[in-house]
């Protein structure tokens, strides 16, 4: 089969034998916006040469701007209801092809607004055969909009999400605070990382005055010598990660929290949750194959 991670940015493709190994690989810039809205031809062009017959994608793709809106499974939800909610897709430039498209997940918790993710529950049911024992277990994937999962039994109990990437990038970039930085590196991902400056900004996240007071305090500490431009970016990713951690009360939860994602960043959630007394397991982010290829045989296409 064909996994595929098609996200709002980037599109990666998995080619996978019987056992659900990864044969072959390729990505491209042919995210959603890149697409034109002709999801099909993209899709062709990418995966030419794979003559497999099942296509599985995840992510975006099947959100309202996507390919096809799949609808949300709620929560709780396991492997079969996932998978019980893959939705079929057409395509004529793909003939003798089944292509289906994996739902997203909802979450309606008493109280608070609405949570929904599409893309990181494959990575979570990939994930799930590495976790020991029934749980709970938390599961973390930090990003632009980073995702907290409970999990129980093999099911996706409950989920939160914190903007801070998206927060980050913001102030990063474009607000007061960016003129006291040096300039952003152009990926977005080079930002130099000052553990020192790290931590400075976790410990601060703990102090009166909430998020916006301590957002202000970046500019100030700047302006008084107490805090150089070189280190200002790594502060406010401190600052950003400790008030996430604080707000979701993660410390309290007692047990290992498992991160899921590139190295530079879970590397930096790590240290931020060991600051504030919580220990962390990393796993390798590359579990998206590994959770399309449990659907497909949940589904019974291979």
């Amino acid at each position: 089969m064909i996994a595929i991670d098609w996200g709002t940015t980037s599109f990666r493709a998995y080619r996978l034998d019987a056992h659900g190994d990864v044969r072959d690989q390729r990505s491209a810039a042919a995210g959603l916006l890149a697409c034109g809205g002709d999801f099909e031809s993209v899709l062709a062009r990418e995966i030419a040469g794979w003559d497999d017959p099942v296509i599985l994608m995840a992510g975006m793709v099947g959100s309202r701007s996507g390919w096809r809106e799949v609808p949300y499974v709620p929560c709780p939800a396991g492997l079969t209801e996932i998978a019980a909610g893959l939705v079929d897709v057409p395509a004529a430039r793909l003939p003798g092809r089944w292509l289906g498209i994996v739902p997203g997940l909802a979450d309606h918790p008493a109280g608070r607004s609405p949570e929904v993710m599409r893309g990181e529950e494959t990575q979570v049911l990939g994930l799930l055969p590495n976790l020991p024992g029934a749980g709970p277990h938390t599961v973390c994937l930090p990003g632009t909009h980073s995702k907290w999962v409970q999990v129980q039994d093999g099911c996706i109990v409950s989920l939160r999400t914190a903007m801070t990437g998206e927060l980050y990038a913001l102030l990063r970039r474009q607000s007061l605070l960016a003129a006291l930085m040096p300039d952003a590196p152009a990926n977005g991902v080079d930002d130099p990382d000052d553990a020192e400056a790290f931590a400075r900004g976790v410990a601060a996240s703990a102090g009166p005055g909430g998020l916006a007071n301590h957002l202000f305090g970046v500019r100030t500490q700047g302006l008084f010598g107490q805090l150089e431009a070189a280190q200002a970016p790594s502060y406010l990713s401190g600052l950003l990660i400790g008030h996430e951690l604080r707000g979701l009360q993660v410390p309290s939860t007692g047990a290992a929290i498992h991160l899921v994602g590139g190295s530079a960043l879970t590397a930096r959630y790590a240290r931020a949750l060991a600051l504030l007394g919580a220990a962390s397991v990393i796993h390798a982010e590359a579990l998206t194959a590994r959770g399309l290829h449990r659907l497909a045989q949940a589904r019974g296409l291979v």
